[in-house]
């Protein structure tokens, strides 16, 4: 039965239980009503009010669920459904259709999402070899044409022409850099821990220590890439906004999920920023979800920040 039908049945039911009970009892209003009347009246009204209320609540509470789901729904917390027991029809067509919505939704955002990452990490590919085939070697040769003149030039301009060359050097050696963090080539050749620990000993200045667990749980290519992206990301955060003088990086496991944390001793991070669906947090909460994972940050109780990220491997 619909439910239009059904509210006006209950009400149609509910009157005319009013005027057989009206019919049937001793009760009558007289010409000027007496105050026991009223107050019969009244109490009648009352209950048969109470009663349409509260069968009513029963019919229209499946859609109270379904606004609430509505409203908690979260791009970065996929998968969460209406579950409505014994609805009336048009509501369990309602949430079919609404959870069909988002079936389709959460399938082409992700898509989306998985084009565009690709696109990027395609695109940090090219420019770390443009830098480092093309910009590295031309440093390279520049600070070979400079050591030829180096031990040509007369005495008095050997100091500065030094001084060209430590710097041509230090180049060559940023512009590596670079392309090292554009293109983790640790990872593709020597797997997701040298590729950890390589990063943790690249951060001047950051004095990052590492605990990465051996045999793990095997993940895919791109639960791999996205461990690494997660853990460069934080810990470039770290060396930036956390003002900490120490990190972790903590590669586990626990219950066959692989997690990554990254904790430092800084400045801890904001409610605000913590709970980010943009920007470089978002970025890898889109990241972790894409790979089949959850990213969580939070407060360290004394002070710093965690990054956590928990990955199930694909099978």
């Amino acid at each position: 039965m619909s439910l239009f039908w059904r509210v006006v049945l209950m009400n149609a039911g509910l009157l005319i239980a009013a005027v057989v009970v009206l019919v049937v009892s001793p009760a009558s209003i007289s010409a000027t009503p007496t105050q026991a009347e009223v107050e019969v009246l009244l109490g009648g009204t009352a209950l048969v009010i109470g009663l349409n209320v509260l069968l009513l609540r029963r019919i229209f509470t499946p859609l109270a669920r379904l606004t609430g789901t509505m409203r908690r729904v979260e791009p970065l917390d996929p998968g969460r459904r209406v579950r409505i027991s014994k609805p009336a029809a048009e509501v369990a067509e309602l949430a079919r259709a609404f959870n069909d919505m988002l079936d389709r939704l959460e399938a082409e955002r992700q898509g989306s999402a998985r084009r565009a990452l690709a696109a990027q990490e395609g695109e940090r590919l090219r420019v770390a070899r443009e830098l480092h085939d093309q910009v590295g070697q031309t440093l390279t040769g520049v600070v070979l044409a400079l050591e030829e003149i180096h031990r040509r030039a007369p005495d008095d301009l050997q100091e500065e022409i030094g001084e060209v060359q430590e710097a041509a050097r230090a180049g060559v050696e940023q512009v590596r850099e670079i392309a090292r963090g554009l293109r983790p080539g640790a990872l593709e050749e020597l797997g997701l821990r040298s590729a950890l620990t390589t990063l943790a000993n690249s951060f001047a200045g950051l004095r990052v220590r590492h605990s990465l667990a051996g045999g793990l749980p095997v993940l895919s290519p791109d639960q791999d890439l996205a461990v690494y992206r997660v853990a460069q990301e934080s810990l470039t955060n770290v060396a930036r906004h956390a003002h900490a003088a120490n990190a972790r990086v903590e590669l586990g496991e626990e219950d066959g999920v692989v997690v990554l944390r990254v904790s430092d001793d800084g400045c801890g991070i904001p409610p605000l920023f913590a709970d980010a669906t943009d920007g470089g947090v978002g970025g890898m909460r889109e990241r972790a979800l894409l790979a089949g994972g959850r990213l969580h940050v939070r407060a360290l109780p004394e002070r710093g920040t965690e990054v956590r990220l928990d990955l199930w491997p694909s099978h």
